[in-house]
């Protein structure tokens, strides 16, 4: 949990105040990645520096998207969730980005609107804004995609 109370710090300091409040994520939503086997961490000379959660379609928030639309609604796709990292590990969201699209071709996100250190991140990497997603919770995500191109 030490690396999502560092990403939680990176947010707070970047002036993102309200994504993954207290307790968020928990170890029983880590561990429920897990069991998915959707959970991964990033190891640098076997030390922890980042996890991050991908995850097969359909991913309930994403039924429904407001102002826009998905780049290709109706197929399977993957989610990335829960990314996070220590402050002093580098290029993790390259890695993280590799490491997925050489298993899928149909990737969507979301973040929090205050989280612009994502949002620079998931646009540098390609990937198109849809619209606005809605979490159970009632709280707004902007949601993207990308769709790798296969030759």
């Amino acid at each position: 949990m030490q690396v999502m109370d560092a990403a939680k710090k990176i947010m707070r300091q970047s002036g993102n105040m309200h994504q993954w409040g207290e307790g968020y994520p928990s170890e029983a939503v880590i561990m429920s990645d897990i069991e998915k086997d959707g959970g991964f961490v990033i190891e640098d000379g076997g030390n922890v520096v980042g996890y991050f959660a991908f995850l097969p379609s359909p991913e309930p928030t994403y039924q429904k998207i407001h102002d826009g639309n998905w780049l290709d609604d109706g197929k399977p796709y993957h989610v990335i969730h829960r990314i996070a990292s220590l402050p002093d590990a580098h290029g993790i969201f390259s890695s993280i980005m590799n490491f997925c699209f050489a298993r899928e071709s149909n990737i969507r996100i979301d973040t929090h609107r205050d989280n612009t250190i994502m949002q620079h991140n998931i646009e540098k990497h390609g990937f198109a804004y849809c619209g606005i997603i809605y979490l159970a919770s009632g709280d707004e995500r902007l949601a993207y995609q990308k769709l790798r191109q296969t030759l």
